[in-house]
């Protein structure tokens, strides 16, 4: 055992599992393929080939299910390009939103926001911290292709407001999620993580999907993959 595999997702938030998607891998690519290249971040919806390995019997739906039970079902998915002309950073912060397939007013969901022209709404925290978000790896993630940066134990500490979030990341510390193409890292929603631009840019592609066991109430729904 390394440090990479120390982390366990209950715990710290985050846990790796190497090589999950590895036999998929040719066939996961392929289906990326299909989308525009060098983008800094692609929301699919509608890409039927994906769902079999999204399902509960599929490599990567089963670790969803193993972390927050058999109802898991993918609710959102972005492709991130990262490369020498798509290398960017991004600061700590937590993911905030989901994807729902329309506006409606419930109680406890807002603000409301549009982004690649799909409708997107911060629930109540409590949701948030009932879900769990996986990246699949096309490539491999070493130090200096940016890998994915996270404050283990901060999922813990509630929503973190902007001004405290620098607080909290010292406190929990920080751990670098190194991966091969094929490995998988795991993160329950709301933890605080970040991504520094690659020193050393390379091919950088994540396959992020999220994934929640609970309908949405007030006859909002999931947008889904």
């Amino acid at each position: 055992m390394t440090a990479l595999d120390s982390l366990q997702l209950a715990e710290h938030g985050a846990q790796l599992f190497r090589g999950a998607a590895l036999a998929n891998l040719p066939d996961l690519r392929a289906v990326l393929a299909q989308l525009p290249p060098d983008q800094a971040g692609i929301r699919i919806h509608g890409v039927e080939a994906l769902r079999p390995y999204l399902a509960p019997t599929g490599a990567i739906g089963a670790i969803a299910c193993s972390a927050i039970g058999t109802l898991a079902k993918p609710v959102r998915a972005i492709l991130f390009d990262k490369s020498a002309t798509t290398n960017w950073s991004l600061g700590w912060h937590q993911d905030r939103t989901i994807c729902v397939r329309e506006r409606i007013e419930v109680a406890g969901f807002g603000p409301w926001s549009i982004k690649a022209g799909l409708h997107h709404v911060a629930p109540p925290f409590e949701l948030l911290s009932r879900m769990v978000t996986l990246r699949v790896h096309l490539d491999n993630v070493p130090a200096t292709n940016a890998p994915l940066l996270i404050a283990p134990g901060s999922h813990r500490r509630g929503r973190v407001p902007v001004e405290s979030v620098d607080q909290v990341v010292a406190e929990c510390g920080i751990f670098v999620c190194l991966a091969k193409a094929g490995d998988v890292w795991a993160y329950v929603t709301p933890v605080l993580h970040a991504s520094e631009a690659a020193s050393h840019p390379a091919h950088r592609r994540v396959l992020q999907v999220d994934f929640s066991a609970h309908d949405l109430p007030g006859g909002l729904q999931w947008l889904g993959v």
